[in-house]
């Protein structure tokens, strides 16, 4: 059995900005081992009070449409301004082995070498949203051993993925230039958490398409409910490849930063986002419980079998599960 952490040490060589550190801190609180839970969650509070100030940044898209390639080059041109840039790549999980390919060093080489940049993939061990299982708990991590942007890149966009909303301070979603039946397939509710839509690919034969697909996106932000009245989503063309128009996403994005700390409101989304931590650990933590109850992990087999044979209806197998659970 492996040791425990040595949490002062952690604790230290994160406030320190130590890289291996910080890393062997976020497989702590990954873990499943009950011992690794309870050291994770020391580590948290010691930390608690230093953390909360980095901005915290959802990037969501389609696959291909280049979400990697707009991070690395967003984050050098952050580093090269000073600023310390974390990546936490959510990587897509095997639903039939639950392995994925955690190649996001790889597709972000030139970031990954930066001193000034973490890069950190994390199966997203199909958690609702492709969110991994602890990317609020990393965040707070990246946060505490002094990076000034974490960069959360989800898997893609469908209707769970608006989960990561709940943890960022903007959500910005890629799409493509001339993708006529893209609109249908960004969600609503996508859509109504979207701070920023960038169309990316806007260079060479593709910039008046990029620009007509942005006036397509705008218009269509106009039938969204904003999430807050101090800010108008908006869409704007950029290329990930050539870095034209990402100096206007970051005036952007700082932009939605002030106006939303100016009216209060992003300390009243973060104190939001804290609530929403505690039901979302509170509802893993019940069913954790309800899994390794005894007499439940005795029968969950045969009760899911009875539903598949109709011999029960999910609600029976429910209700019968949850008073062996309950007692």
């Amino acid at each position: 059995m492996a040791a425990p952490p040595n949490l002062d040490t952690l604790e230290a060589g994160l406030l320190a900005g130590d890289p291996v550190l910080l890393a062997q801190a976020i497989t702590l609180v990954e873990s499943g081992r009950a011992t690794d839970r309870e050291a994770s969650r020391e580590l948290l509070a010691r930390l608690a009070q230093k953390s909360g100030s980095a901005q915290r940044i959802g990037i969501s898209g389609v696959p291909g449409v280049g979400k990697s390639t707009l991070i690395e080059t967003l984050g050098l041109r952050l580093i090269e301004r000073g600023l310390k840039v974390a990546v936490l790549a959510v990587d897509p999980s095997s639903t039939l082995s639950g392995g994925s390919i955690l190649g996001d060093k790889s597709r972000m080489g030139a970031l990954a070498q930066s001193e000034g940049a973490f890069i950190r993939p994390s199966p997203s061990a199909a958690t609702l949203g492709g969110v991994a299982r602890r990317t609020r708990e990393a965040m707070e991590l990246c946060e505490a051993a002094g990076f000034d942007v974490v960069l959360v890149e989800t898997v893609g966009v469908g209707q769970s993925e608006t989960s990561v909303a709940d943890m960022v301070d903007l959500f910005l979603v890629l799409t493509l230039p001339g993708a006529g039946d893209e609109l249908q397939g960004i969600k609503k509710g996508i859509l109504e958490h979207a701070d920023i839509i960038a169309v990316n690919k806007a260079d060479g034969e593709r910039v008046d398409l990029a620009r007509a697909s942005v006036a397509d996106h705008a218009a269509a932000l106009h039938y969204a409910s904003p999430e807050s009245a101090h800010w108008t989503p908006c869409a704007l063309a950029i290329s990930a490849q050539t870095g034209d128009g990402l100096d206007e996403l970051w005036e952007l994005v700082q932009e939605h930063r002030r106006s939303l700390s100016e009216a209060g409101v992003l300390e009243e989304k973060r104190r939001a986002q804290r609530a929403r931590w505690m039901w979302n650990t509170l509802e893993e933590r019940l069913m954790d419980a309800f899994r390794d109850h005894p007499e439940v992990a005795a029968r969950l087999e045969a009760a899911q079998e009875s539903v598949r044979a109709g011999e029960q209806t999910p609600e029976e197998a429910a209700d019968g599960l949850l008073s062996l659970f309950l007692g």
